[in-house]
């Protein structure tokens, strides 16, 4: 890893902990950013949105901040959109790519516009006829909050008298409920570093699960869930996975780091995308540090790189008025 000066970095916030459903994971992550910063000399501060006014955002100085935020109002776009009108420099996506990727629904239609294969799905709302659904989808099928992460709000229907409750409860979180396809086969998700043409994927990382359930305990909390990495398979279907999930961060206009979850159907080791996270966890149980780690790359040098790539995404507009 090349050398920096840390005082080039300047004086750098720490963006945790929010008001999001997952602000328990992102106190985590932010904690664990913090310490790493902080072990290179960094001048980390840490600031949670939810205890602090965006005042003291702007009064703490900061030269560039890393949001570890997950989740509504850090990870959807409006944080973003606030540090644009600020002029300081973030970590992760901009305005637009951030919201696009925060809406499940929205991301699987920019896929499909570029031809990357998703599973089917389709859009819920109150009154929407359950029973077709299923019998369009096929049994079973996953019902979930287009807006959550963390599998918060997600259900699994094996039949079709479990719709209406595994409706209910992901409508507790949107007005609009995703309805996906099933896809049985081994669960993969792959951390995207860069931008643009420089974006680059690190090692596949297979994620096996208690009974296939990976659940927001077994994300979080266990030590019962299994993590190969990199994944245990062919030299060209890994460059496939790969380029499939560049190709999607690319789509969506990705940049500085982002994970991508992906499902291999065992039948015929077809890959579908399920969903991107431009504000992954960085936990001790977490998936891109450990993707870095196969790349030879330690949780703290990893956060460097990320910090290190904070900009502001809006060109200042340089034309002067007309008299």
């Amino acid at each position: 890893m090349s050398e920096m000066k840390m005082e080039n970095l300047g004086k750098v916030g720490v963006l945790f902990g929010g008001r999001s459903a997952e602000r328990e994971v992102s106190i985590m992550s932010g904690n664990g950013v913090l310490s790493a910063l902080k072990s290179f000399g960094v001048d980390a501060h840490a600031f949670d949105p939810a205890q602090r006014s965006l005042a003291d955002l702007e009064s703490e100085k900061f030269d560039r901040v890393f949001i570890a935020l997950h989740g509504r109002y850090g990870e959807d776009g409006s944080l973003q959109g606030v540090l644009e009108q600020l002029a300081i420099p973030y970590t992760g996506s901009g305005v637009m790519a951030s919201s696009i990727a925060m809406d499940k629904i929205f991301t699987k239609k920019i896929w499909q516009s570029h031809q990357l294969t998703t599973p089917n799905y389709a859009v819920l709302t109150l009154g929407s006829d359950l029973d077709l659904v299923s019998a369009e989808l096929g049994l079973p099928l996953i019902i979930k909050p287009p807006h959550e992460g963390s599998t918060i709000g997600i259900t699994k229907v094996n039949v079709t008298a479990e719709m209406a409750a595994a409706y209910t409860l992901a409508a507790e979180f949107d007005d609009e409920v995703l309805a996906e396809e099933f896809i049985q086969g081994r669960e993969l998700t792959v951390a995207v570093l860069g931008k643009g043409a420089n974006a680059y994927a690190l090692p596949i990382i297979e994620i096996v699960a208690p009974e296939g359930n990976y659940d927001y305990q077994n994300k979080y909390f266990t030590d019962d869930t299994k993590y190969l990495c990199p994944a245990p398979m062919d030299a060209a279907l890994t460059a496939e996975i790969q380029a499939m999930c560049v190709e999607s961060y690319r789509a969506i206009n990705c940049e500085g780091w982002a994970r991508v979850d992906v499902l291999l159907r065992a039948s015929d080791n077809k890959p579908f995308l399920i969903e991107i996270n431009t504000s992954p966890g960085m936990t001790g149980h977490s998936l891109v540090p450990m993707a870095a780690r196969a790349a030879g790359m330690s949780y703290e040098e990893v956060c460097l790189t990320i910090l290190k790539t904070a900009s502001l995404k809006i060109k200042p507009d340089t034309k002067k008025e007309s008299s």
